[in-house]
């Protein structure tokens, strides 16, 4: 059975239990075609320039996203993705309640955007999966998560622009890997 009958199915199965029914979430331009965000899905990246990228697509798109657990994040950075600042949450070090802050941010963002500081087990996943689905929002998980709809890496990044040394790098080429259900599809991609 294909992936898209299995996932044809499921909205169905949703629909008739009366369950929220998953919904798109915009992407950024450079991922459009290589991975599509749901709502009440969890994706992992092993990179700032992924995070930020899967949050981008909503923001751009005039919803509200959030970050936790990201001391260290770049609002430049996230400005060059199109993420619109005024319409940020930012929890840069939620400590031992980052349960309790992530399940707040999913309750009222589209997409939440999490770098954990310690292993997650399985039992607090299942708690934030099942928060995203009642929800409807998406969480892009930046390191390891138990469960997730796809998996991003960065697997080759290379920038451009400086010349023997000299001048400004201008731009990031970045081969991007995407695994969802056992199966693996990359592209390389120009970024901000």
């Amino acid at each position: 059975m294909s992936a898209q009958v299995v996932e044809l199915l499921q909205r169905q199965i949703e629909s008739l239990q009366g369950g929220p029914t998953r919904l798109t979430v915009p992407v950024h331009p450079v991922l459009e075609g290589l991975v599509q965000l749901r709502t009440g899905g969890s994706y992992a990246v092993d990179s700032a320039s992924l995070a930020l990228a899967l949050a981008a697509g909503a923001s751009r798109a005039g919803e509200w996203v959030g970050f936790a657990g990201w001391r260290d994040f770049g609002a430049e950075a996230a400005a060059q993705w199109g993420i619109d600042l005024r319409r940020t949450v930012l929890v840069p070090e939620p400590g031992e309640l980052w349960l309790e802050v992530t399940a707040a941010l999913v309750d009222v963002l589209k997409v939440v955007v999490l770098k954990p500081t310690t292993l997650v087990d399985p039992k607090s996943a299942s708690i934030i999966d099942a928060r995203l689905r009642a929800r409807s929002s998406t969480l892009v998980v930046w390191g390891e998560w138990p469960q997730v709809e796809a998996r991003l890496s960065a697997e080759r990044v290379a920038w451009r622009g400086a010349d023997r040394g000299r001048g400004r790098l201008d731009r990031r080429e970045l081969r991007v890997a995407v695994t969802r259900s056992g199966r693996r599809s990359a592209r390389d991609l120009v970024v901000p």
